[in-house]
């Protein structure tokens, strides 16, 4: 694959790692971004979502606890969410497999096969 092929992981949840490995299976070493660790910015989010064809929302973990007591019964709008998510990675939906202008959300991890 001649196009560069990123996942924004975390290594601590399963779905993460398996569509880690499933790239990894179909020989496709991909650049592993650690969000946690290096979170993506407002506009590295904005990008996201355009690959996406999302909207911030649509990318909210909301099974996480901090979602629940903050901001679950909240009306935000995307500009907010974007705040949101650039202040607190840990409320991004992982992984997310980007590969040049098209991005998946790994969820089944086999989503990303979607992009190969």
């Amino acid at each position: 694959m001649s196009e560069t092929v990123s996942i924004f992981h975390n290594p601590r949840c399963s779905k993460s790692r398996g569509a880690l490995a499933l790239l990894e299976a179909q020989g496709v070493h991909a650049r592993v971004v650690e969000y946690l660790k290096t979170p993506p910015s407002r506009e590295e989010l904005r990008e996201l979502l355009r690959k996406l064809g999302a909207r911030p929302e649509d990318i909210v973990r909301k099974g996480e606890e901090l979602y629940k007591t903050r901001f679950k019964d909240r009306a935000l709008g995307d500009e907010e969410w974007l705040d949101v998510l650039a202040a607190n990675p840990i409320l991004i939906e992982r992984p997310i497999v980007v590969v040049g202008e098209r991005a998946v959300v790994g969820r089944p991890p086999e989503r990303v096969l979607e992009l190969l």
